[in-house]
């Protein structure tokens, strides 16, 4: 037999509160004290009560809930942004409902039209290209919205927070310039993307500046396993460069792949500088030199202006542009710097302060 639904005035009954209370305490709309909501929660947990969403919804005409949207659960950026910003609306009374584009723009559109039938209050979306969708477009006008990472923040239309790609790019080329290196490849996940071309044009401008040499940039795509595939596939034609820049994590991840299939040594034969910085890039034998990410920072900001839109304010859309940081590990070593005519030799000596550190991040 199929047991019947608590209801919210069962839950108030048990409780010894109003309706109202045990409402505040599932919407979030108003503050409860401490002791009344335990008092709920304490209820409802008896009674195995759930909170009728669909039902409160219809009511209201919009739910206490945010869309996000990234184009890949696979990456470890988009999930490590995802989980700061749940963190953060559950705290401010919201829910989230998380959506994939699987990087195709067909499979997006669909994707907001699901989130949009939630009717949030509010989205943040990682576009899976440099092309805002038209859904957004048209939404931006009465609903709240906020634009992450593949973004060119001069054209939004709505509220954007990226990185200082051109200078995570000039970063990373003038550290391995400074090192010795000139041959220099840029492992790219895809070229048509805002941040990485941006990442690109700022590592090749820095080092054409310091040595008058450019950087090749290699495209491996955003799947790590067919990225090693496309990276060795390239070093079977190519000399083995002394240093490679990897612009993404998954690019990391692919290079890495590639040189430890064909017992390529790091940093001895191959300097690498990784990009976002997780756990598992210190806690390998070799330690990488990465550029970090504020990947706090950038969900912090980006669910402040989302709250702010939410609650209200209607100022023209604000660019918010965060820089990010060098940490410098045992991924790279100095070479020596060759007399006219000759190769560049490793010393064999890592740089001093080979220790993982932070590089000011000040090139503008």
């Amino acid at each position: 037999m199929t047991r019947r639904r608590a209801t919210l005035k069962e839950v108030a009954e048990r409780a010894r509160v109003s309706i109202a209370t045990v409402s505040n305490v599932f919407s979030g709309r108003k503050p409860v004290n401490d002791d009344l909501r335990e008092r709920v929660e304490k209820a409802a947990k008896e009674l195995s009560f759930q909170i009728d969403r669909a039902a409160s919804q219809l009511k209201s005409g919009k739910a206490r809930v945010v869309g996000v949207l990234v184009p890949d659960l696979d990456d470890t950026f988009f999930t490590s942004l995802i989980s700061r910003i749940e963190v953060m609306a559950l705290k401010d009374g919201y829910d989230v409902i998380v959506a994939s584009s699987r990087d195709d723009r067909q499979l997006e559109e669909s994707r907001l039209h699901t989130l949009l039938g939630w009717r949030p209050s509010g989205i943040i979306a990682v576009p899976c290209s440099d092309t805002v969708p038209d859904i957004l477009v048209r939404e931006v006008v009465h609903l709240p919205i906020v634009l992450v990472d593949r973004v060119i923040a001069q054209e939004a239309v709505a509220d954007t927070v990226t990185i200082d790609n051109f200078e995570a790019g000039e970063i990373a080329g003038r550290y391995l310039v400074e090192m010795g290196h000139s041959d220099i490849v840029l492992a790219a996940s895809d070229l048509d993307v805002a941040p990485i071309r941006e990442r690109v044009r700022g590592a090749v401008s820095i080092v054409q500046k310091l040595i008058g040499r450019e950087p090749e940039a290699v495209a491996l795509g955003s799947n790590a396993e067919r990225g090693a595939e496309l990276f060795a596939h390239w070093l079977e034609r190519h000399p083995l460069p002394s240093a490679v820049f990897a612009l993404t994590n998954v690019t990391t991840l692919a290079v890495l792949t590639a040189l430890a299939r064909q017992k390529i040594d790091i940093p001895d034969q191959v300097s690498i500088i990784g990009f976002d910085d997780y756990t598992w890039m210190s806690a390998r034998k070799t330690a990488l030199t990465a550029i970090r990410q504020p990947v706090d920072d950038i969900a912090r900001v980006a669910w402040e202006r989302l709250l702010l839109r939410m609650e209200g304010d209607v100022s023209e859309p604000t660019p918010s542009i965060l820089h990010t940081s060098l940490q410098v590990r045992d991924s790279t070593r100095r070479l020596m710097q060759p007399a006219d005519g000759e190769t560049a030799q490793g010393t064999g000596e890592p740089p001093a302060g080979n220790a993982a550190k932070e590089r000011p991040n000040s090139i503008h």
